[in-house]
């Protein structure tokens, strides 16, 4: 099964930077695959709901703005909704329409018991106040409050929002239902029943992926050098857990540049100079790149966990790896997967590689609703079996369908979700 030339054929036709058509075109790969009927097919390929609200504020100026916000529902079809929510000026509803499908087929991977979900804000919160930004996350909450809920819809941070963002979520909620609902979100401060490894648990996750696939590809940790791009939530944290492992982090870069350094960095001086400066720009012991430059550095491991887009059909060519590991989500366009599979490059796709957050925001909401929290032990054994078990059932679909594991990948999931509507509808098949 030639999948990704079928792929690339198409993706040439379309917007190679649009991520619900790389989704999209992956989805259909693997609908094919599956023999998917035409009725259910395109159910599993449209959201379910898609809302857009207008966010009026007050600027600490005194003047109102008005923002734009919106909340894709992708599926409900296995449980309440999941998603993270974002902050940033280029939000947009393809990206969102994208990463709440991508939401939906990473809880299928992982197999907990939600559909995807994704919301953003089109704001800049470089430019605005912590004030701002609580008026701005309660406007919102106020905005997509009425399909929010435990048992519907339940938010989580992504870019630029944080524990603080999901404890004002939080008290809009409760203070609008007249209890308090822990539930309502993941990704909280421990204290108002957020989940011991929470914070660890996307960069964790990426960690025991890249592990799985070098047993594959019969490389070792400590002959490895990684690539990481990003420093932030996924890309710092999963540095430094790799290199507690003992791989080699020969770069890692923010927004402003890359630092580089062919003998491997140290991950925690470069996170504490990160934490004081603000900018990786001035440690010392590396050489500062343009980011540009990053991702065609010479490594055994890429690890993209920035944001969507970065390995195109303009660099793919000149990638210099054996694996890459997607801890962002859309890292790779659609027409790059055809030019990394050509050169025996192995992806392990974002919906499997960087599931780990979602698979702790599960356990999290289960804690929330037991009312009992489990230790960080009990946390990260379980995130480690859950993810292991992912990727064996992923590298076993590519293996039986002759695919990529992204294509695999895609496969295990949707199969997955068809299955659970042929049982709840009489006229799904």
């Amino acid at each position: 099964m030639t999948t990704g030339s079928a792929v690339a054929a198409e993706a040439a036709q379309q917007d190679e930077f649009n991520p619900f058509e790389a989704m999209r075109l992956r989805f259909d790969v693997a609908a094919t695959a599956l023999g998917l009927e035409p009725g259910l097919r395109q159910v599993l390929s449209t959201p379910d709901r898609e809302l857009t609200v207008a966010i009026p504020i007050e600027r600490d100026s005194g003047a109102l703005e008005v923002f734009k916000g919106y909340r894709v529902q992708h599926n409900t079809s296995r449980g309440p909704c999941k998603g993270g929510i974002r902050f940033a000026p280029d939000v947009n509803l393809n990206e969102v329409r994208a990463l709440a499908a991508w939401m939906t087929w990473k809880c299928s991977i992982v197999n907990i018991p939600f559909g995807g979900a994704k919301g953003g804000v089109i704001c800049d919160p470089r430019d605005m106040s912590r004030a701002e930004l609580e008026r701005l996350t309660r406007g919102y909450t106020l905005g997509i409050m009425d399909i929010l809920g435990p048992d519907r819809d339940v938010p989580a941070p992504d870019m630029n929002t944080d524990e603080n963002t999901m404890a004002w979520i939080m008290d809009t909620y409760s203070m609008h239902v007249r209890r308090t609902t822990t539930a309502i979100v993941t990704g909280k401060p421990i204290s108002i029943g957020g989940s011991r490894g929470r914070r660890e648990a996307t960069g964790r996750g990426v960690m025991i992926a890249c592990r799985e696939a070098l047993k594959k590809l019969g490389l070792r940790p400590e002959d490895t050098r990684v690539v990481v791009q990003g420093s932030g939530n996924v890309g710092g944290v999963g540095a430094m857990l790799m290199h507690r492992e003992g791989y080699s982090i020969v770069s890692m870069s923010d927004m402003y540049g890359t630092l580089h350094n062919a003998n491997g960095l140290d991950v925690p001086a470069v996170l504490a100079h990160l934490q004081e400066k603000r900018r990786l720009e001035g440690y010392g012991e590396a050489d500062y790149l343009k980011n540009s430059e990053q991702l065609l550095l010479d490594c055994d491991v890429l690890v993209p966990a920035a944001t969507e887009n970065q390995i195109t059909s303009a660099n793919a060519d000149k990638i210099r790896c054996k694996l890459v590991v997607e801890g962002a989500n859309g890292p790779t366009t659609a027409a790059a997967d055809s030019i990394l599979e050509d050169r025996g490059i192995v992806v392990v796709p974002d919906i499997l590689a960087n599931a780990g957050g979602v698979t702790v925001s599960y356990f999290e909401w289960v804690q929330d609703r037991a009312g009992y929290f489990w230790t960080e032990e009990i946390v990260n054994s379980r995130l480690e079996q859950i993810m292991v078990s992912a990727f064996q059932d992923v590298d076993a679909a590519a293996e039986k369908h002759g695919a990529s594991m992204r294509i695999g990948s895609y496969i295990l999931a949707v199969d997955r979700v068809a299955q659970v509507y042929r049982l709840r509808s009489q006229h799904a098949s």
